[in-house]
């Protein structure tokens, strides 16, 4: 690893193209905003015209009071108007329309899009195209679901002499706030199943990765009604704070840390009908049995504690391993991680990039030293190695629980070690756990896999046999228990969690009969109607 990450000013001009965004979206207009901004810098540092390398500037934002955000507050409260604005009582086929519109005018900013996540978050190149066109598709395997679900509300049902239409209804005003790690596809896994269920939305991005959606905001502007969705800049204690105080949110969905899910919450004066869509931090762990087969594990625990410098919370955040094969694992994958590839975002090849938060690395230095001075060594020769925004990924070892790291979501690159002898060590570490996302377990002999599977099945929400945690593939569910979550998050599941089953009923009687089958021939009502869309 070099000793920075300096982007020369004769190896490239750095970022072009500046962002200076002026623009925010409120009740279907793209108004200019004069107030105070704020300045854009990535982590990535670049040379000056004085040959000093310093954070390079990308562009700036609103920095919007609060008079802004309920600006955005009373145009979502209008659009939905207590369920009578004309985007909740729209007919499906016609909210499926404009997600369409917007996916194909999204597509056309995808070199844009893509550009600013490598400056912003140093999300390696593959892996920011990979985030926008997973995004895309995400977009059009909801409409695909949503059409599933309007097939299965299309008919009427009868039971104890009573007919029944039941559908899917909104719930009404939602704040979206997304995360740093995907600010394009955390963020639209909240806000598109939210609008496409006829719910309005308050959108503030996060505060890295911001920029990115600039580009896309004259798509959102002619792809919506007025007032579905609302774009708003600026810091959550002036946007989110007062937004959440008026109590006149009914869901909030927020991908980030459960220390801001709880002040946002405590901020809303009638919890009771606070609807909550969250995901939140994880401690995953790796179990990894005597009979592994250590070159599979390997490359696995690699990808999952590493994988974007370790900054998801789908993570491997500790690894447990078995006494008897430990002293080779380490060996091995101490090694393996010496060989991984650092560069800047754009390098080909580039696997380690550097981190986003400037205060990251020094966090990272904290952890290392924290474990080292109660007894834990680090396993790897360029582990720890320092630079202004990166810290080489750490392999600690023997990890106990006096440490911080033991305890810490470290959402970076270091990598605590436990060994273990009974199998009943990490399941009780997992079960005390505050967590409970996630586990990877590595072993072949059924009759040891079997029974861990029942256990570990009650502790977390997916187990992933001999492979690394991870989200994907968005049809399966995506949820947690105890703080890792609220609500379930999944191409399907997402349409069920912003939304609530409402219905019409009437006793079968020839009177009800004829005024429900003059009803649907009338199309005078989008909710009863018993056509569906192919």
């Amino acid at each position: 690893m070099s000793s920075t990450a300096v982007v020369s000013i004769d190896q490239t001009e750095g970022f072009k193209n500046k962002v200076h965004c002026t623009e925010y979206l409120v009740n279907g207009e793209l108004k200019t905003w004069k107030g105070n901004t704020s300045e854009v810098y990535s982590n990535i540092y670049t040379e000056n015209s004085k040959g000093e390398a310093g954070p390079t500037l990308l562009g700036s934002i609103p920095d919007m009071e609060t008079e802004a955000a309920l600006e955005a507050l009373n145009a979502a409260e209008k659009a939905f108007n207590r369920g009578q604005g004309v985007w909740p009582t729209m007919k499906v086929k016609d909210r499926l329309k404009c997600l369409s519109t917007f996916a194909e005018k999204m597509k056309a900013h995808r070199e844009e899009v893509v550009e600013l996540l490598m400056w912003e978050i140093a999300k390696n190149k593959a892996d920011s195209y990979k985030e926008f066109d997973r995004t895309v598709d995400y977009i059009y395997d909801t409409i695909e679901a949503y059409k599933k679900l309007d097939r299965k509300s299309a008919k009427f049902d009868k039971q104890s002499g009573i007919h029944a239409h039941i559908r899917r209804g909104p719930l009404g005003v939602v704040l979206c706030l997304g995360p740093y790690n995907y600010p394009l596809n955390e963020t639209f896994c909240l806000l598109i199943p939210a609008i496409i269920m006829g719910n309005t939305a308050i959108f503030k991005p996060a505060k890295h990765g911001v920029l990115l959606i600039t580009p896309l905001l004259k798509a959102f502007h002619e792809s919506f009604p007025p007032g579905v969705v609302n774009i708003v800049f600026g810091r959550g204690r002036k946007i989110a704070s007062p937004i959440m105080e008026t109590g006149q949110i009914d869901v909030l969905a927020l991908i980030g840390h459960s220390s801001s899910a709880v002040a946002l919450q405590d901020l809303h004066p009638n919890k009771n009908r606070l609807r909550l869509v969250l995901g939140l931090e994880a401690k995953n762990p790796g179990i990894i049995l005597p009979d592994a087969d250590l070159d599979l594990t390997i490359k696995e625990c690699i990808s999952g504690t590493l994988s974007y410098n370790g900054q998801r919370c789908t993570a491997l955040k500790m690894l447990f391993v078995h006494e008897s094969i430990v002293d080779e694992f380490n060996r091995r994958f101490a090694k393996a991680v010496d060989a991984l590839s650092y560069g800047l975002p754009w390098d080909e090849g580039a696997f380690l990039t550097p981190l986003p938060e400037p205060n990251k690395p020094a966090y990272i230095q904290d952890l290392i030293k924290d474990a080292q001075a109660k007894g834990a060594k680090v396993l790897n020769k360029k582990g720890g190695q320092l630079s202004h925004n990166y810290s080489y990924p750490a392999v600690l070892y023997p990890v106990n629980n006096a440490m911080d790291v033991y305890h810490e979501e470290q959402f970076g690159p270091v990598i605590p070690i436990l060994s273990y002898k009974d199998i009943n060590e990490p399941l009780d570490v997992m079960a005390a756990s505050e967590y409970g996302q996630q586990v990877s377990l590595f072993g072949r002999d059924i009759r040891k896999i079997g029974p861990l599977v029942d256990v570990l099945s009650n502790l977390v929400c997916r187990v992933n046999l001999n492979s690394a945690c991870q989200r994907g593939p968005d049809v399966y569910p995506f949820t947690g228990r105890k703080n890792s979550a609220v609500s379930t998050l999944s191409v399907f599941d997402a349409l069920r969690s912003f939304s609530i089953r409402t219905f019409v009923a009437a006793k079968d009687n020839p009177y009800n009969n004829e005024i429900l089958d003059a009803l649907m021939d009338s199309k005078d009502s989008n909710f009863v109607n018993t056509e569906y869309l192919l």
